[in-house]
């Protein structure tokens, strides 16, 4: 079975050995260290040949030992480590962020790139403590922040849904419905068009979620919700699960104009066309343009338009 793009790894995460401050000092002079820049918005650099740059601990910027992010233990035993600091000059790497490398990085640098990724962003997003107010510093191997009086904060994850609605029709006819979201605004010449997404709120579950955002952001109802996978996106810090949805092409489409400034329905052949490149009018002069690929937007895209029955 294919997977997301970012739901790809063959990281062991080791977490048993988060509490072990001597396993971990020992692990750090033999380990590998990815480093990940938060100030630029998550850049790591990748290697001529697509792939991610690791340092060895003794080349790799000096952090303070609570600012190690302990990853995991690669298969051949190996630890490696993340650490977000500036970027290191290496001839003929390129500074690239998880949007725009995930989909083409192997399937152990993109669980690599996607755990350092969404631990340092959490990590530069919550140096105080909620409960007290207290200053943090980061313990158990990056995978905790604590504060003077011993109160404990743990990597958040926010549960968004996105689903991908279709009306069941198989073949070059069968139709999806994508939207242009209000805050990517319309643009001059590529309007880009996506899946329907939202947080689950409090006390919700995914697909009601699903059944509300699409009700909200279009005014369809849908049916038939089918579940399709997951992948972190570390921009902060969402977990996305991904979904289908067969909705009515009948019924008329009334969009939120605080969420969504287009949407409208396409049949697989133009999505096929934009796939390969073509054009295909998007209204106002613009043509349409679709998910970045690291995105599970566009996974779910790619399933259904290539799917012999959606």
């Amino acid at each position: 079975m294919t997977l997301p793009p970012l739901a790809r790894s063959t990281l062991d995460r080791a977490a048993h050995h988060r509490r072990d401050p001597e396993w971990l000092a020992a692990a750090w002079s033999r380990a590998r260290v990815l480093v990940v820049d938060t100030v630029t918005g998550g850049r790591a650099l990748i290697d001529e040949d697509g792939a991610l740059v690791l340092l060895d601990a003794k080349e790799a910027p000096e952090v303070e030992v609570d600012q190690r992010l302990f990853l995991g233990v690669e298969p051949d035993g190996t630890p490696v480590f993340a650490v977000d600091a500036p970027l290191p000059e290496q001839t003929g790497a390129r500074a690239l962020n998880l949007r725009e490398v995930g989909h083409l990085l192997s399937d152990r640098d993109a669980g690599l790139f996607t755990a350092a990724a969404a631990l340092a962003q959490w990590h530069a997003g919550h140096p105080y403590s909620s409960t007290t107010g207290l200053p943090t510093a980061a313990a158990e191997g990056g995978w905790t922040r604590v504060d003077e009086s011993g109160a404990q904060a743990w990597p958040r994850t926010d549960p968004a849904m996105i689903v991908l609605v279709h009306d069941g029709v198989p073949g070059p006819s069968g139709r999806c419905l994508l939207g242009n979201n209000a805050a990517w605004g319309s643009g001059r010449h590529v309007r880009r068009f996506s899946c329907l997404a939202g947080y689950v709120e409090p006390g919700e579950s995914a697909e009601a979620a699903v059944i509300r955002e699409v009700a909200e952001e279009v005014g369809i109802e849908v049916r038939t919700i089918d579940y399709q996978g997951s992948q972190a996106w570390p921009f902060p810090g969402s977990l996305m699960l991904g979904f289908t949805a067969v909705g009515d092409p009948d019924q008329p489409v009334r969009v939120d104009p605080a969420e969504i400034a287009h949407a409208r329905w396409f049949t697989r052949a133009e999505i096929a066309a934009v796939l390969a490149g073509e054009t295909v009018d998007a209204g106002d002069g613009a043509r349409v343009g679709l998910p970045p690929a690291s995105s599970i937007a566009l996974y779910l895209v790619n399933r259904w338009l290539t799917e012999a029955s959606a």
